[in-house]
């Protein structure tokens, strides 16, 4: 398993916390899928996720966004983009 960066870690909590996911965040793979064979995490995961995203980083993931499959792909891709577009 690949090492997670501090705001992987972070945001590793805040899906663990979101969703009540019965696994320690520390433990989440960065690079392994969100949906699937990874977490596991279905569309209203998904959501959930999405929705704290908003409420703590202060931008919106919206369901319509083309890029959706590539965002929510791994911890690690949902971690650049959140990174990339926060504003707080």
């Amino acid at each position: 398993m690949n090492a997670q960066s501090e705001f992987e870690h972070e945001l590793a909590a805040l899906l663990v916390q979101a969703i009540n996911l019965d696994q320690a965040s520390a433990d989440i793979d960065p690079d392994a899928p969100l949906y699937g064979d990874g977490l596991g995490l279905d569309s209203i995961d998904i959501l959930e996720v999405a929705l704290e995203v908003s409420r703590r980083y202060g931008f919106e993931l919206r369901s319509d966004d083309e890029n959706n499959q590539r965002i929510f792909a791994s911890l690690r891709s949902l971690a650049a983009h959140v990174a990339q577009h926060r504003t707080r």
